[in-house]
């Protein structure tokens, strides 16, 4: 039996496809486009990868959802109609993935609050109970068990709601964690999707979700580049199993992460945090501990910050538990098997720290399976200059709260005015947090580095002023952009300085851009 037109099956190829993708990716955009044809809307570039903040789906999304919802009630009235007579393979695969795209939108609400309950709850808590899921079990049984014989998937319904949970709370945390619109970032995001599901999420729902836990994840990238936040969105994003008698899952999400920054604590503090200790096992060991490695359950994950400051010895012992999963703790024989996965970090340059015997090559080759780089703040604003008022902004809210869009276009107009446009932000992101902060105290930050990235103070090049090595344009050019600085607006400084607002707006963006030629050479010696 057929059960779908030309049209029809067409339609739910691209909703297969549209399943299984990365949503991160431009191939979902391409599937949005195959399955509404003339009704697909254009949306602004990037939009598509940053979540608008109403927590809605998107407008293409949303009638891709209609559709599915119109065509879905039309196949299991057809299969009613006729008794569930037996539809061909193809027919069959395909409503099988209409019907999982149809309950994972359906419910995605619920999943949603589930969630939330779960973080409101914090890591030590016990996991809610999801009373909806009879609801969703109600309607899995009635559209899947129309065909005939009875789809297997209704023998795991319990698994596929797991799956369903893994798929909306990865989403909640690769936005929360990975901001921006920019190429870079919306890199990353696809990248971390295929950390946490692999390049294939039907292969990853039907066994390799079983296996995932086994495979290290190692991000590189320069310091203040949020290579702990991206280990979070990993960590918390596991596959945790849901028991269908009790309506729970296994655990709590919340506490399945267990960050160790190895930089901070000593070698034997290092072995002791991993692997536990047997009481009287060193000086100071007064009681039997267990270990992270212990500690963590089969769908948690340990992070182990600054990798490459790993001791040698440590190393060795690390390798082997990767090898094998077992490990003892210090000072007994007793062998213990770690069931949960490990995400490294390291902001070193690991190819030379292994040519200069730092290093050990195979303790590399145990972490390298699968390896996420985090791109500095220079080179995402390179890219995508508009991104530096949305980051501004982001971190203003946590420091200014209902003050945050006030301070951050300060933010962003003191940046623009003393700034280079190339300024290469050494400190990335955690060096924008502390201009921000310094802004809101001070009205101003001053770099730590030196040269042409600190040529100023307090808006002016004082040195070059001193020096009355400025010639006058130069110099009514840049007290023009101090000026506006102060006060928001070109209309205000225009008043202020007596001269006419184009003369103003041409010089602050002379100012703004960056010094290059005989020109600046004056104004980019160091304030």
């Amino acid at each position: 039996m057929a059960l779908f037109t030309d049209a029809q099956r067409s339609f739910c190829h691209e909703i297969a496809r549209l399943s299984v993708c990365n949503p991160f990716l431009p191939e979902r955009i391409e599937c949005e486009q195959a399955a509404l044809g003339d009704e697909y809307v254009e949306q602004r570039e990037g939009a598509w990868n940053v979540p608008d903040g109403r927590n809605q789906p998107p407008l293409n999304l949303l009638k891709i959802q209609e559709k599915v919802e119109a065509l879905s009630a039309e196949a299991a009235a057809r299969l009613s109609e006729t008794g569930g007579r037996r539809v061909s393979g193809r027919d069959r695969e395909l409503y099988e993935s209409l019907i999982l795209f149809l309950l994972f939108h359906r419910h995605h609400q619920q999943l949603t609050r589930t969630i939330e309950q779960g973080l409101a709850g914090g890591e030590d808590a016990s996991p809610p109970k999801v009373t909806f899921y009879a609801e969703f079990e109600s309607e899995a049984n009635r559209l899947l068990g129309a065909l005939e014989p009875a789809s297997t998937l209704l023998g795991e319904l319990d698994h596929i709601f797991a799956c369903l949970f893994q798929v909306r709370r990865a989403f909640h945390n690769i936005f929360d964690h990975i901001l921006g619109a920019s190429p870079p970032a919306v890199r990353l995001r696809a990248a971390v999707w295929q950390s946490i599901f692999t390049h294939d999420l039907g292969r990853y729902r039907r066994s390799y979700y079983r296996r995932i836990g086994d495979v290290t994840t190692l991000i590189t990238g320069p310091s203040g580049t949020g290579k702990e936040l991206v280990a979070r969105a990993i960590g918390l994003s596991r596959y945790i199993r849901f028991d269908a008698a009790s309506r729970r899952f296994e655990a709590n999400f919340a506490g399945s992460f267990l960050p160790l920054n190895l930089s901070a604590l000593s070698p034997t503090l290092i072995e002791s945090e991993l692997f536990g200790h047997r009481r009287g096992a060193f000086t100071g060991a007064v009681a039997d501990r267990p270990g992270w490695l212990e500690v963590c359950p089969e769908w948690g994950a340990v992070f182990l910050d600054e990798i490459g400051d790993l001791d040698a010895t440590i190393q060795v012992k690390l390798l082997r538990a990767l090898q094998s999963r077992g490990f003892q703790r210090i000072g007994e024989t007793q062998q213990r098997r770690f069931t949960g996965k490990i995400i490294a970090a390291t902001n070193r340059d690991l190819d030379a720290e292994m040519q200069q015997g730092r290093f050990r090559e195979d303790f590399y080759y145990r972490l390298c399976s699968d390896i996420l780089t985090t791109p500095g703040l220079a080179e995402q604003l390179q890219q995508a200059p508009g991104e530096l008022r949305r980051l501004a902004g982001h971190i203003a809210t946590r420091v200014a709260g209902e003050e945050a869009e006030e301070l951050a276009d300060e933010v962003t107009r003191w940046i623009e005015v003393n700034l280079p446009a190339d300024y290469g932000w050494p400190g990335n992101f955690r060096e924008l947090e502390q201009c921000v902060r310094n802004v809101m105290i001070r009205g101003s930050y001053r770099p730590a580095s030196t040269g042409r990235t600190a040529r100023r103070e307090d808006g002016l090049p004082i040195a070059a002023i001193k020096e009355g090595a400025l010639t006058c344009e130069q110099l009514l050019r840049d007290y023009c952009a101090h000026v506006y600085m102060l006060t928001g607006s070109y209309e205000a400084t225009a008043r202020r300085l007596g001269v006419d607002r184009r003369t103003v707006k041409a010089r602050v963006q002379a100012a703004r851009r960056p010094a290059e030629g005989p020109d600046h050479a004056a104004a980019a010696d160091p304030a």
